[in-house]
């Protein structure tokens, strides 16, 4: 290999190593998880974003923290079997009620569903507090109107649900069970009707409809 070849992988190697510094350095400074087109715009002539943050997650997925995909951004979190250590911050500031912890595993399995059909499922009204509560955690949001008599407005959960139970997209959602052992659920057994709703795998599809802005 001539000597001009030599340089000229030794500077794609250098550009390459600055590259995964770069975003190396943006997923540890960043609060929320950041998407491959908000880093294109940050770093200078980027290339291959995507193999970049491959590499990363290959270098991190045996340490404490590990490169992970939220959605459609990327983030640095604690790996799942060290997630124990942060269980007392999650059992003081997360606990939902038993009426909240229905009406969310109603929202996350059904998604896109308006408040009636979530009332159908649990078989009570649901109180606007319920729902207010998701909301301001930042579990729900508002999604898009059914083209139905009176444009009712429908409910997704969003990327920080996801993020927060260390999810990739909403084909990763655990069954109940699953998640009352995070502890972060109501240790009570749900009704039947919320059970049932882990079966409708078929929902998941199209999930980018689920986080437009």
């Amino acid at each position: 290999m001539s000597q001009e070849n030599l340089t000229e992988e030794a500077g794609a190697a250098k550009v390459a190593r600055d590259q995964e510094r770069m975003i190396e350095a943006i997923l540890f400074a960043v609060k929320e998880p950041i998407t491959i087109n908000e880093l294109k715009s940050r770093i200078p002539d980027a290339e291959n974003i995507r193999e970049t943050l491959k590499v990363l997650k290959k270098k991190y997925e045996t340490r404490g923290v590990n490169v992970v995909r939220v959605g459609e951004g990327w983030a640095f979190r604690t790996a799942k079997d060290l997630g124990f250590l942060m269980e007392k911050e999650s059992f003081e500031t997360r606990k939902l009620s038993r009426a909240a912890t229905e009406t969310l595993a109603i929202i996350a399995y059904h998604q896109p569903v308006t408040r009636i059909e979530i009332e159908e499922i649990r078989g009570v009204s649901v109180s606007r507090g319920t729902i207010d509560q998701l909301v301001e955690l930042a579990w729900v949001k508002f999604g898009r109107r059914r083209m139905s008599p009176g444009r009712p407005v429908t409910y997704v959960i969003t990327e920080t649900f996801l993020d927060h139970f260390g999810m990739e997209n909403v084909t990763d959602l655990p069954d109940l069970k699953e998640l009352r052992a995070s502890g972060l659920l109501d240790s009570k057994p749900p009704s039947t009707e919320i059970e049932e709703v882990n079966n409708g795998s078929d929902e998941f599809e199209n999930q980018s409809e689920f986080f437009d802005e």
